[in-house]
């Protein structure tokens, strides 16, 4: 058995590895590992999760922003961004739409925009639950204060996305303006946890400057935090940003290290992310069949979905459509999984198919 199994096995019964031997599991992997993983990794969630496929209905709120991230194609300083913003009235007919059409899960998202002040979120997300009481409602507002994060929790909110973007300080400085701090990005992270939602964490893959022990990083910081969910997605480069010239993530590192983080937390809830869908015609098929366990159409009004421009080339019509929820279920088919109507929440850690 080489280095490399054995750090598999470790992985797949202990669930952790230490800083040196993911950092080792990343730099020397192979096409063949990479398949062994897969493998470990898919039976890992179908003894959780079976073949089922949760699907979360995205709506993209509003692509205003007042940070300057300099990877994203909404940064501040995009004075070519199309801005827009949705008003609560269509917020809440979005939700509506996707309830008719099998979601039991709505995530709102947008740029950090003060328009959505807690009032204006917390009505919305009140007015959502009172009419699909058996949905749950996910916010992904970016960072706020931790009495917002607890206005918005009683409202009924009950998971957050907020992702990390990387375990290294000095990673974070280096993709953010000075006006960003990772300290309260970590923060906020633990604002949430303790207020008692379902949290999500997530990082770029192939990003500028990342190196093998950057990943290594986040792998024990998921492996430390324990987030319900964990978005990661390959780095796609928007053309207005400082960040242009640099060539795209992978499918290949991306898909292993969903693997690893679903050897690391066999519950968790992980996303086949449109970014796949947008480096690759099967991104996100090739995401499943590596351990990941949920898909994210667009709810969005169609007059908006490409304003909401975080990266070149976004899928945000055809299979990407929610209308064409029919379609994804057929991709998911195809590979031998089985979209559900459920709201999608993790299952204990003990939990296992029958």
């Amino acid at each position: 058995m080489t280095l490399l199994e054995q750090l598999a096995d470790k992985l797949s019964n202990n669930h952790a590895l230490t800083f040196e031997e993911y950092e080792r599991l990343i730099a020397r992997r192979t096409p063949a590992m990479a398949a062994g993983l897969a493998r470990r990794a898919v039976a890992a969630r179908k003894a959780v999760y079976g073949d089922a496929v949760f699907t979360r209905g995205l709506i993209e709120a509003s692509s205003c922003c007042k940070n300057d991230c300099f990877y994203c194609g909404i940064r501040r300083s995009n004075g070519a961004a199309r801005r827009y913003r949705l008003s609560a009235d269509e917020i809440v007919e979005c939700a509506h739409t996707g309830y008719d059409l099998g979601f039991r899960t709505f995530v709102l998202q947008g740029g950090e925009d003060s328009f959505f002040s807690d009032d204006v979120l917390c009505g919305v997300v009140s007015r959502i639950r009172e009419a699909h009481p058996d949905c749950a409602v996910t916010l992904s507002f970016g960072e706020r204060s931790r009495k917002s994060y607890e206005r918005l929790f009683s409202a009924g909110a009950e998971r957050y996305l907020l992702r990390h973007e990387t375990a290294s300080r000095e990673l974070y400085a280096r993709w953010h303006p000075a006006d960003m701090s990772f300290d309260a990005r970590m923060r906020c992270l633990s604002d949430l946890r303790e207020i008692g939602y379902a949290v999500g964490v997530g990082f770029m893959v192939g990003a500028p400057f990342q190196t093998s022990a950057d990943f290594a990083r986040d792998l024990r910081f998921i492996e430390t935090f324990q987030p319900e969910m964990c978005g990661i997605g390959p780095f796609v480069p928007h053309h207005a940003t400082p960040f242009a010239a640099y060539g795209a993530g992978t499918v290949e590192l991306t898909c292993y290290l969903l693997s690893i983080i679903r050897l690391i937390k066999p519950n968790v809830l992980l996303p086949a992310t449109t970014a796949l869908g947008t480096i690759a015609p099967d991104g996100r098929e090739q995401g499943i069949l590596a351990g990941a366990n949920v898909v994210m159409p667009n709810l969005s009004p169609v007059a908006h979905r490409k304003d909401y421009d975080l990266y070149d080339n976004k899928i945000c019509t055809g299979e990407e459509a929610a209308e064409c929820r029919g379609c994804l279920g057929a991709r998911m088919l195809s590979v031998g999984y089985r979209l559900v109507v459920d709201r999608g929440d993790m299952a204990p850690a003990s939990s296992a198919c029958v």
